[in-house]
């Protein structure tokens, strides 16, 4: 079974909580359209990977040609999500060994997956590089959604890199993990960067329905907020929209 739930579950509350993120990001602005979208979080395991995964899948279902980079050249984890090969990838292709054509892996009519590739000695030269920028704005062209999975922004600086050359970036919080000084710090840095942060979405969180206790996911965004209340987090507040 497929571990995107928007795949594998599409009538569960979490697949309809992936198809409300898909709509903010649609209407999250009236003047330039967002085609390709960049996720990252503060730090490890905090549902970055899954969250691009299942938007992509969420984009995909109402028509859109979506294809998803793996952009995290260090502990890249698309493919083993997908269950795909990653012999050849992105990193493959910005060396020059393999033609885009070998490195996109057709996982359905409208989506579109490519690995990371092999793992390169030299993650941030690449990722910092001319090739690498022109590639996304090709995939631009060729594509309706571009979603970039990326490692966690503080960390390493590749993130940071590449968020001023996508149109949003979504920063992803795990409730009850993620600490407040390292939430704030990511957004400094992402800021820093001139990145255009469209919202958070915010994992991992503990509901209580009719099913017992799971997991969801949630979007928030900062500038569309019109609730008054609050939800407080280990810590630090997440506005509830």
């Amino acid at each position: 079974m497929s571990v995107f739930i928007v795949e594998s579950k599409p009538k569960s509350h979490v697949s309809e909580a992936y198809r409300t993120l898909r709509t903010n990001i649609q209407f999250s602005t009236f003047d330039n359209e967002i085609k390709s979208i960049l996720i990252t979080s503060a730090g490890p395991s905090e549902g970055k990977s899954t969250t691009a995964g299942n938007l992509a899948f969420a984009m995909a279902q109402i028509g859109k040609k979506v294809i998803l980079l793996d952009c995290d050249l260090r502990k890249p984890s698309i493919h083993k999500k997908f269950s795909i090969s990653n012999k050849n990838g992105l990193s493959d292709y910005l060396i020059g060994e393999v033609n885009f054509e070998d490195t996109v892996v057709k996982y359905s009519d409208n989506l579109h997956v490519i690995p990371c590739g092999t793992i390169p000695p030299n993650p941030a030269e690449m990722i910092s590089s001319n090739k690498l920028k022109n590639f996304i704005q090709e995939c631009k062209e060729l594509y309706d959604c571009v979603i970039l999975d990326t490692p966690p922004v503080i960390a390493v600086t590749d993130a940071q890199i590449i968020a001023s050359e996508v149109d949003g970036v979504l920063l992803v919080v795990a409730a009850e993990q993620t600490d407040k000084s390292a939430m704030l710090k990511a957004k400094e840095l992402l800021e820093d960067s001139k990145a255009n942060i469209i919202g958070s979405v915010l994992t991992k969180v503990k509901i209580k329905s009719s099913y017992g206790y799971g997991k969801a996911y949630y979007y928030a965004e900062e500038n569309r907020c019109n609730k008054k209340s609050k939800i407080k987090k280990k810590g630090y507040v997440l506005k509830e929209c």
